[in-house]
């Protein structure tokens, strides 16, 4: 039995354990608006084994299907001139509908989304779209269209291969291809249960309404959450790297590594500074963008993280309601020209082993935490995105996000960073992903072991180039090579 298939096994097992009724998380205001978070404690990992895919279809069923008594149309139409909608986000142990309506539309707008999540409708003509929009997502929105998505993502699966979280949330083609409307009815019979749902609120909703709720869906099955814990997933032996052969022009880089180490470990502000001061979303400050962007011009961007971010293209902040019991370090280095993608990948090795073995200066320590101090304000501006933080913290069983964190790093000294970077980090025994157009010229250049170079447009200080001739030969131990057609990807 694989692990992945052990950990179902205990799944099914604790699923008739009895649980309360569902929980609730409220945020009262004076907000005109009302905005719901209802998470449920499932996700991706609990896809039964062949059925890849059945979590995510469940939620779209729920959230862009019908009900009992409406078509999706009809509730389309109803929403329209509310301007609402109802949400549905899907990661591997964590599902949430989310939704804001103005407060005199409460009513209204309950009327929908209730019936949506406890009396779906599980018509054939919305199975039938939504399973072809998930295939469509994973073919052509993931796969041909976003190489740099599509790195990021494939990282995570080869990481968490023959594990629970070893497959893209949206599920596989072949699985999709096979689930069936009675798949998702068990699925949902299985895990949208009392004990599993947290009611969010946060707004201008009136005395008595989370009562309400909360007695609306103590009418779902009895049962609780799942306690199953997680196999730690094996790191590679030396460099494990996976070469996606592609049609694309430039060159796109993502590597990385498990850390035992999620939210709720002492650890992880410390982790979070040295993880801010490496390679902040987005941000100009951070050491990887200033080595690699700024003095060489190389890119648009590089990045490094302690937790899942999907759809960092496209925006600046994580999406709360991602939690995971486990996570991992990881680079992007966004987009170079192919010329210069041996040379990327060795500065971001070398940047790296540079953290691990010299760590992190004062100075750069307390700039790093003043920015921090700032930034997490950033991440909770809206009452929604609060909300789902405040969610996350529930999963994690951490007190309020930005007391956590503030009150965490007003006690973390420089020598407390460094010696989370000595304990969780390193330069080697990873995986890299690589996407590029000429997979076989890349593989056997770096078996050739040759020095690597960066072409400029104009010639960068000297200093520079001295710096780039250590870096052309920082050495890559490298354990096995794999080349990987595009097209594969998703499929199984």
């Amino acid at each position: 039995m694989t692990r992945r298939l052990l950990f179902i096994g205990l799944m099914g097992a604790l699923s008739t354990a009895f649980a309360g009724p569902p929980e609730t998380l409220t945020m009262p205001s004076q907000s005109p608006l009302v905005t719901f978070r209802i998470m449920v404690r499932t996700g991706a990992a609990f896809d039964p084994a062949g059925k890849e895919g059945a979590a995510a279809l469940t939620a779209a069923m729920l959230s862009r299907a019908g009900t009992r008594h409406q078509t999706y149309d009809e509730i389309v139409e109803a929403m329209f001139p509310m301007a609402a909608s109802v949400s549905a986000q899907v990661d591997k142990e964590m599902t949430v509908f989310y939704g804001t309506t103005h407060a005199e539309n409460l009513e209204k707008y309950y009327g929908l989304l209730r019936p949506m999540l406890l009396d779906p409708g599980w018509r054939e003509d919305d199975f039938r779209r939504l399973k072809d929009e998930a295939r469509n997502f994973l073919r052509i929105q993931l796969r041909s269209n976003n190489e740099e998505e599509l790195g990021k993502e494939f990282l995570f699966l080869k990481i968490f291969e023959d594990h629970p979280y070893g497959h893209h949330s949206v599920g596989t083609i072949a699985a999709l291809d096979e689930l069936t409307i009675d798949d998702l009815k068990a699925f949902y019979a299985a895990h949208y249960l009392q004990g599993n749902v947290v009611i969010g609120l946060a707004g201008g909703y009136p005395d008595g309404f989370p009562e309400r709720m909360q007695a609306d869906f103590a009418k779902l099955p009895v049962g609780g959450p799942i306690a199953a814990p997680l196999p730690q997933p094996e790191s590679p032996k030396k460099l494990r790297i996976h070469i996606i052969e592609k049609d694309t022009r430039g060159t796109h880089i993502a590597l990385g590594f498990p850390i035992p180490v999620n939210r709720s470990a002492e650890d992880w502000p410390a982790l979070k500074l040295v993880q801010s001061y490496f390679g902040q979303h987005r941000s100009s400050k951070s050491h990887l963008f200033q080595e690699i962007r700024e003095v060489r011009g190389m890119n648009y961007g590089d990045y490094a993280y302690i937790e899942y971010f999907p759809r960092g293209m496209f925006q600046f902040n994580p999406d709360p309601n991602l939690a995971r019991s486990q996570q991992i370090f990881h680079i992007w280095i966004r987009p170079v020209e192919p010329q210069n993608g041996m040379f990327a990948l060795r500065i971001a090795l070398y940047e790296l082993n540079k953290l691990v073995t010299e760590g992190i200066t004062a100075e750069n320590f307390e700039a790093t935490r003043r920015f921090l101090g700032k930034f997490v304000n950033l991440l909770t501006q809206t009452e929604s995105e609060e909300l789902g933080y405040a969610l996350d913290s529930r999963f994690y069983r951490t007190p309020p996000f930005r007391d956590y964190l503030k009150s965490a790093w007003a006690g973390t000294t420089v020598d407390d960073v460094n010696k989370v970077i000595r304990k969780y980090l390193r330069a080697t025994d990873l995986d890299i992903v690589i996407i590029t157009a000429d997979a076989a010229g890349l593989r056997d250049a770096i078996r050739s072991g040759r020095p690597s170079s960066i072409k400029y447009v104009s010639p960068p200080p000297e200093d520079i180039l001295n710096e780039d001739r250590v870096v052309g030969r920082y050495p890559l131990d490298v354990g096995s090579i794999e080349i990987v057609p595009a097209e594969t990807i998703f499929e199984n």
